[in-house]
């Protein structure tokens, strides 16, 4: 149950149903109780008062204390509805076992009409007592008693009970629709803000949200407008920082590289101390190099400078063409068949193939394995595999599944430009590790 109401809208949506079945509740509780005290006032006065004015009008000509006669011609006058007391006599009429004996206690001492409504009977019933007084106000003893069943207005207040809770019942679908309603208007907002922040962290920096209004939530959205310009502002700083940087280092290593080619050829005829300086100084100067190709490669992804030049291509052919190009024929095991054709950029398709050849190969040892099926490039290796913690990162900049390699000759960049260039494509990568061990690598294309 507690799950039903983790989202923000079944739970507005269930605040919105309550307080509309409470406020229909509560007005129809209160509008029964008045219809039903007036219901029932207007029965017993249209019953108490023409008694109350018949007895008043008879009682100077009634002689205390009264006969048997008395007492009856004084119910005849008033046409039978009551019974009149007088000690131990009584007038002809209904036996009075019903009237409360509180009631006849009550009366014998009081100088005011009383009465009193019963509800545990069959029907409801008004019981009136009515003392004769003296003209110093001191009772005479005759008491008039008279009473009349309410069956007919209780009737009416049941029937207006159950039409409204019939009432009650038909404003829970409309309270439902407008709880919808005014969910879905609360929460629009809501998800626009929920979408655009997930755009935001999925790098499309350029993301708004319409802040138009005066409420908190448009505040909110310009603030989210805000903080998404900021971040805008700083990170096309840093895209130009990198690429400035990169492009600033490339005229040097280009130096640097032929003077370590050159130092590459004669190392052989240096001092061996020497000649170990000016390898570890050529092999840092290539990966120094490596880095700064692949870091303007990612500036131009930044920038969308990238752009596909797309051609007809048989994809078995090109995959071999890579790994030929790198000496890896005799290293890898492949499943390459002629005919799968593909439109592809050549150059790119290149570059997505390398760079997962060559982490399996990097990391995964011997076995490396390359199979082409329709729009479907898989590597696979026999090495560790990918921890699970890292499995959601193999594709994020710079990330290194084992940070014992942080030194290793790998840049952190190669899987996520092949990433970058299989999106660029339309397709996908999906790294996960085989059950009978290994990393799996599959290239998805729409070939």
């Amino acid at each position: 149950m507690r799950a039903l109401f983790r989202g923000l809208r079944p739970r507005l949506m269930a605040a919105f149903l309550l307080l509309t079945l409470l406020g229909a509740v509560a007005a129809t509780g209160a509008s029964y109780a008045t219809a039903r005290n007036l219901l029932l006032e207007d029965a017993q006065d249209s019953f108490m008062n023409p008694l109350v004015k018949d007895v008043r009008d008879y009682a100077s000509r009634l002689t205390v204390p009264p006969t048997q006669q008395d007492l009856d011609q004084f119910a005849s006058y008033l046409r039978g509805a009551a019974v009149i007391t007088y000690e131990g006599l009584r007038s002809r009429g209904p036996d009075m076992s019903s009237v409360p004996a509180e009631m006849r206690e009550a009366l014998k001492t009081s100088k005011t009409v009383i009465w009193q409504r019963r509800t545990d009977f069959v029907e409801p019933a008004v019981y009136v007592g009515i003392p004769l007084l003296r003209a110093d106000g001191s009772p005479t003893g005759v008491e008039v008693w008279a009473w009349t069943s309410l069956g007919g207005p209780q009737r009416a207040i049941d029937s207006f009970a159950k039409a409204a809770w019939v009432g009650v019942s038909l404003v829970l679908p409309l309270a439902l629709g407008l709880a919808l309603f005014t969910a879905r208007g609360v929460l629009r907002p809501v998800r626009r803000l929920g979408a655009a922040a997930r755009a935001l962290g999925s790098g499309r920096l350029d993301t708004r949200v319409d802040s138009r209004g005066t409420d908190e939530l448009s505040d909110l959205a310009r603030t989210f407008n805000s903080a998404a310009e900021q971040l805008e502002a700083s990170q096309a700083a840093s895209r130009r920082f990198v690429a400035d940087v990169s492009h600033e280092l490339r005229t040097p290593l280009t130096a640097m590289n032929a003077v370590t080619a050159v130092l590459d050829e004669d190392a052989d005829s240096l001092p061996e101390d020497t000649a170990v300086a000016a390898r570890l100084v050529s092999a840092e100067t290539r990966k120094l190099t490596r880095l700064v190709n692949d870091l303007m490669e990612i500036s131009r992804f930044d920038e969308g400078r990238n752009v596909l030049v797309l051609d007809e291509w048989d994809i078995g052919t090109a995959v071999r063409d890579t790994l030929a190009a790198r000496g890896w024929t005799s290293s890898v095991e492949t499943v390459l068949p002629d005919g799968v054709m593909g439109r592809v950029d050549r150059r790119r398709l290149d570059v997505i193939v390398a760079n997962l050849v060559g982490n399996a190969l990097k990391h995964g040892g011997a076995g490396v394995r390359v199979v082409l099926r329709a729009g479907v490039i898989e590597v696979s290796d026999h090495g560790p595999g990918i921890p699970s913690d890292a499995l959601p990162h193999i594709f994020d900049r710079f990330y290194k599944a084992d940070t014992a390699r942080s030194r290793s000759e790998g840049s952190g960049l190669g899987l996520a430009i092949a990433w970058e260039n299989a999106r660029l494509h339309g397709g996908t990568i999906e790294a996960a590790n085989a059950p009978s061990g290994g990393a799996v690598f599959t290239l998805r294309l729409p070939w």
